[in-house]
């Protein structure tokens, strides 16, 4: 697998920690940030490949973010992850492209999610 860059943005530090260590055992560069707004300028900076963030964040949440993430990197995917499920609908309301996994979730069912949205986008490039 090509090195596939994530960007994680998770406010939770218990769950930043938890997540980064499993993606990149999984075989992914993974870069960290608490906040959304920490996230801006990496993105402006370097390339992601994928954006993996938390919806309810402080500053700026996940849904904003995404939403800069596509004016800044157009070609990074998102992913969400979030444990309420009001804020679930509302991100596929207004982040429709980006998928959504909701907390609490598995590592390999994120490992997995990740994985999948890497193999399509290699059967559509190739």
């Amino acid at each position: 697998m090509p090195d596939i860059r994530i960007l994680l943005a998770e406010d939770e530090e218990a769950m930043r920690a938890y997540l980064h260590r499993a993606l990149e055992k999984a075989g992914y560069e993974v870069v960290s940030v608490d906040r959304g707004t920490d996230a801006l300028p990496k993105l402006e900076e370097e390339h992601f490949d994928l954006l993996l963030s938390d919806i309810v964040m402080p500053e700026m949440d996940g849904i904003e973010l995404a939403q800069r993430a596509a004016e800044i990197s157009p070609r990074t995917k998102v992913m969400f992850i979030t444990g309420f499920a009001a804020v679930t609908l509302k991100a596929a309301k207004e982040a429709p492209q980006a998928k959504l996994l909701s907390k609490p979730f598995h590592l390999r069912d994120l490992v997995l999610e990740v994985e999948r949205l890497f193999e399509n986008s290699k059967k559509a490039n190739g």
